[in-house]
């Protein structure tokens, strides 16, 4: 169940890197990162 959460995060993380065109960057930046590394961490880390 991690994995998939983690897999899940990672792909919303990737897929907000077109937000930073649409919005405020800060916003888009803090979510990203925050994503990533959710992401990393469920899905790399047992």
């Amino acid at each position: 169940m991690k994995k998939l959460i983690g897999l899940a995060a990672f792909c919303m993380a990737v897929g907000m890197l077109f937000m930073l065109f649409l919005v405020n960057r800060f916003v888009g930046l803090v979510l990203i990162a925050l994503l990533l590394l959710i992401g990393y961490n469920f899905f790399c880390c047992d």
